[in-house]
Formats: structure tokens, sequence, C-alpha cells
């Protein structure tokens, strides 16, 4: 981990900290919040000690329930509010002898005594516990800013929020306002709509999903809308009323229902009360082992920085695999065993009505703040063999280092297929694979699964293309200023695809009739581009053997397309392209 000078926020090397069981019997650990790394700490390290005194508090009402399924819940998806709780005080005490204790709220910590005070929620009698070792699994906080009548906006991030939110539900309301358009937020809207309710999601920044770019998050958007949802993006909120929310531009939205996802916050109240340092995203520092800056306790999930894959430094993932992973690391510490944790690369995954959005890795925005170079491509290809019925197209998009070829971020959006050529590529980050070697991958085929050459396959050959020379591309970003230098600006496809739009001032000259047409498009330079970018690829290749200088547009039309939809704020204007 990268750790700032300031001594507040570094964290001492504590590898060798661990100590056996107390000299006044066994080893007692006490594990603050009970759902994803809390509980995944508590059973792990009982399946390494079968001795040790494991104590959870959790504050809430419930443990290990599967917070990730809440808005599902909301919306009917999930029927019933016990399938929810994947485990219950006591079966885990039947199970692995956990002393679990719910309803319960640590309220101070003596870190040199190894003591905590707890309180009961329910009738705020106190008591005192002793620990060995002290594991804080606290998560994130809602954001909640001070906006004038924010208190009537609700909250889900617990069984208890769900279930509040589905009585109001319940109520039938005629309308909603979901503040905030990520992962949950709209997830929570399209479980809204499917209620019945007419929802308006409202997003101060100036596209949806901020961790996919803007070409890709338009494409979400406008399945948004296309359900009726209605989205406002680049305005905040000022204030909410009775049954309304008030946006900065004045207007107001009609919403007896509102439900605030803005994001979170690191849960940092029981490190203060340890005095414990942070990191410099306002995270719990830790080591690879998990332990903060006391060499007795630990901390997991989402109230701690990790390791960032990419660059080595320190960054706020909230994810719950990673939580999981990071308490059984921990566990293991505690155990005596010495595997570290290692770095997070954010892989992330959302449904959306009928189309999924992951990504992983960095995205463009992320890369240019850092000043890191790259170069990126997109491809549009179809789930499976698009001879086989229900084939779909998936938009991809793959970044990467322009002169070793490292794969620094990955982006995708579509339909089926999507979860599975994300969760490749995250793996190919993970194993350090370069993107040309994307190409050598050998990956399922059959029509039903892929095609021959599978969709990652055909970005490692894209990626091989670039980093040869054997091709440039023009971003659509560039194009505009590269006709505007004199470029041809060339469009390849047939005549009935291009009855359907082209980008203005194209001159039309398809693929297969191109080497007669030649002679009347004039000298070039050529910017070249088809649907999805492949047809470009093989005219730019024409044109370059022909001694004729040209670029391939990245992505073709579909992604210039999504591009200026993005750039104008217009997601009506997409439409979903044709196989």
């Amino acid at each position: 981990m990268t750790t700032p000078t300031d001594e507040r926020h570094r964290v001492p090397d504590l590898s060798g900290a661990h100590e056996a069981a107390s000299e006044q019997g066994p080893l007692r650990v006490l594990i603050v919040g009970g759902v994803a790394g809390g509980m995944s700490t508590a059973t792990r390290l009982r399946r390494l000690d079968e001795s040790a005194e494991i104590v959870v508090v959790e504050k809430s009402g419930h443990v290990s329930y599967a917070n990730c399924g809440l808005p599902y819940f909301v919306g009917g998806v999930i029927e019933e509010e016990e399938d929810l709780l994947l485990q219950t005080p006591a079966r885990l005490h039947e199970r692995f002898r956990l002393d679990v204790r719910v309803d319960a709220e640590v309220v101070s910590i003596d870190a040199d005594a190894h003591t905590a005070a707890i309180r009961s929620t329910v009738d705020g009698s106190t008591y005192d516990l002793r620990y060995d070792k002290l594991v804080l699994s606290p998560g994130a906080v809602p954001v909640r800013p001070p906006i004038p009548g924010f208190d009537r906006v609700r909250s889900l991030r617990t069984v208890e929020d769900a279930t509040r939110l589905f009585d109001d539900v319940a109520a039938g309301p005629a309308s909603a306002v979901v503040i905030g358009a990520g992962f949950v937020g709209l997830e929570t809207a399209e479980n809204l709509a499917h209620a019945g309710i007419a929802v308006t999601v409202v997003e101060a920044a100036d596209q949806i999903l901020t961790p996919l770019d803007p070409e890709l998050a338009v494409l979400v958007q406008a399945e948004l809308v296309a359900h009726g949802v209605r989205v406002e993006t680049g305005v905040a909120v000022t204030g909410v009323t009775d049954d309304a929310v008030v946006l900065a531009d004045g207007r107001a939205v009609p919403g007896e229902l509102v439900v605030g996802s803005i994001g979170v916050r690191p849960d940092t109240r029981l490190a203060a009360l340890a005095d414990l340092h942070l990191g410099p995203n306002g995270g719990i520092a830790v080591t690879g082992t998990g332990q903060t800056s006391h060499p007795d306790i630990y901390a997991v999930g989402d109230a701690v920085e990790k390791v960032d894959s990419i660059d080595g430094g320190s960054s706020l993932v909230a994810l719950a695999n990673v939580a999981n992973r990071q308490g059984r690391r921990v566990a293991d510490h505690i155990a005596g065993l010495t595997r570290a944790a290692s770095p997070s690369i954010g892989t992330a995954i959302v449904k959306v009505f009928d189309r999924t959005a992951a990504m992983t890795g960095w995205n463009e925005k992320r890369l240019r703040t850092a000043g890191r170079p790259y170069r990126c491509i997109h491809s549009h290809p179809m789930n499976h063999a698009s001879y086989y019925p229900g084939a779909e197209q998936m938009t991809l998009k793959l970044l990467f280092d322009p002169l070793d070829g490292t794969i620094l971020g990955a982006q995708a959006v579509g339909g089926a297929g999507v979860d599975k050529r994300i969760d490749v590529l995250a793996t190919a980050i993970s194993a350090g694979l370069r993107a040309p070697a994307l190409a050598d991958l050998e990956l399922a085929y059959a029509p039903p699964f892929s095609s021959a050459k599978d969709p990652v396959n055909m970005l490692g050959y894209m990626a091989e293309n670039i980093l040869s020379g054997e091709c440039d591309v023009i971003e659509p970003a560039e194009l505009a200023a590269v006709v505007a230098s004199g470029w041809t600006l060339l469009d390849v496809r047939t005549r009935s695809e291009c009855a359907g739009g082209t980008i203005p001032g194209a001159v039309i000259a398809p693929l297969d009739t191109l080497r007669a047409d030649l002679p009347s498009l004039g000298p070039g330079p050529f910017a070249v581009y088809c649907q999805v970018g492949q047809r470009g690829h093989t005219a730019t290749e024409l044109l370059h053997e022909l001694s004729i200088e040209a670029r391939n547009l990245d992505g073709g039309y579909t992604t210039w397309l999504a591009s200026e939809a993005a750039r104008t704020g217009d997601p009506g204007r997409l439409v979903r392209p044709s196989s």
C-alpha cells in the first residue's frame, strides 16, 4: 500500500504481531459487524480454531443478510424477507458456536485495556467486554447531505430499511424520486418502476453510473428511458418538500416517495474511538494482513482502504466479495497463518431492466486524472454465434497501456454474456496478462454460448493490431478535428445501412465496391468507418496496401452515435443496433 507522509496515516509493519491464546484462557475475538466481512472472519476463524471464543456484535437486528438483494425485496422480486437472511444467530451458534449479539452497539473502546463497552439498542443497558483481538467491520454509512427536508428521504442499507421502503411502496405512491444514479440507486429505480410507480432518477454528475465512461453509461440511461424512467443528470437536489424534490435549476420533480442513494462513506466512528490511523481517502488504514495501527485490532470491509491493483495506491472499494476476502485473510492471520490480502481491481456489475453493465479496473476519466497514458478500443460483438437464435449485441471497451499492453480497465454493456466477458477480463488483469494475450485465450465455444473467436479474443486481436502499428484508430471525440484538418470521412457500409443514419459529411463507398469507387473519391487521406469497426478496419488495410493514408474510427458508427448521445445529453437518439 502507498501511504502518505503524514505520520497519522502511516500503518506500521505488524506482520509478526500474532499472539497465541491469552494466558487467562482461550483466545477471545470480538467482531463488530455481522454482515459480509465480519461474518466471513467469524466463520473462517472457527474453522481454524475450535477453542477460540468468538463474539459477534451487530447494531441491527439481523446478521449475515444479503444486503445486495434489498432493492429486489422492495420491488417484490424477492418475495419473503426471510429469503434475505442467510443465517440467524441461533443457526450460527448451532453450527459454528458463535456468540452472536444483535441489537447491540459498541459505544467505546479502550485499546490499551483491550475492552469494549457495548450498549443494547433495545433497552439501553451497557456492559464491558474484554477481548484479545478486535475485528472492526462497521461497513459504510449513507451520505445524507444537509438539504432542507432530507429527513424524509429513505435509505436502503439494512433489512430494516428495506422493510420500511417495502411498506412505503405498498401504500401506493404515484411518484418516486431516487437521488443518485449509482448501482443501488438504479436497482431501486427499476424495482420501484416494476411496482407501477412513476420514477425519476436525479444525478448531480453529468452522467449516470460514473464508474462507466459516458458512451457506455448513456446506453444504460437509454434503457431507463425506454422503460419509462425519467432521468435528470447534471443537476443537484436543493430541497425536499412533502410531495416533491426541488432541483438546483428551480424545477420541482413530483416525489411522494424519495429514496437517497447518493453514495456511502466509510464508517470510521469505531476507529476514532480506538484512536486508529486513517488512510488518504478517509477509510481505516490497514496492512496487507488487515491489521490497523494497533497490533490487536483488525478492520475489514467497506470501512477500510484497499490497495489498488492498477497503481498500488490506496482506494475505497465497497464490494461484498472484497469484504469476504478480507475477512478470510484476517481470520488466517489471527490463527497464525501469513496470507496477505490481494489488491482490488474494483470489478462490479449491475442489471438495469434488460441491460447489464459491468466494469473492472480504471476508466478513462480516472486514467486522464492520473495522467497515465492509455489506448482504448470499442467493439460491439454478439454474445454468441450470430446464426444461433437469440444472439444479442453487447458493447465492450478495453483500456490498455500504449507501450506494453498492460490492461488497465474494461467495461461492458449488453444482455446475456456480459458477466462472462468482464470476469474473463478481470481475471486477465489479476493474472498480469497483456492485452494482445487475450487473443490466445482458449475459451469455451459452442454456438449457443460464444463464437469461434470469442469477443474477448477479438479485443486481443484489436489491441495487437494497434500495438504493432498495423492499424491506427480515431476516437469519436477527435473525429471532427481530423475531418476539419482535411481528411475525407468515408462510410464503407452498405447504402441500406446508411439509410438509417450517417455521420454528417460522410462520403458513402461500400466496402465491396471500394476498389472500383476509389478513383472518384480523391486522394485522401481518409477517416474510415462502418457500423462497428470491423469492415472499417478491412477498408483501412486495403487503402494502406494502395499507399493511401487512412485511419479507422474506433467502434464505428455505433460508438460514435453513443458518444454523441452522451455529449449532447440525448439518450433518446439511441436505437439498439441490428445484427
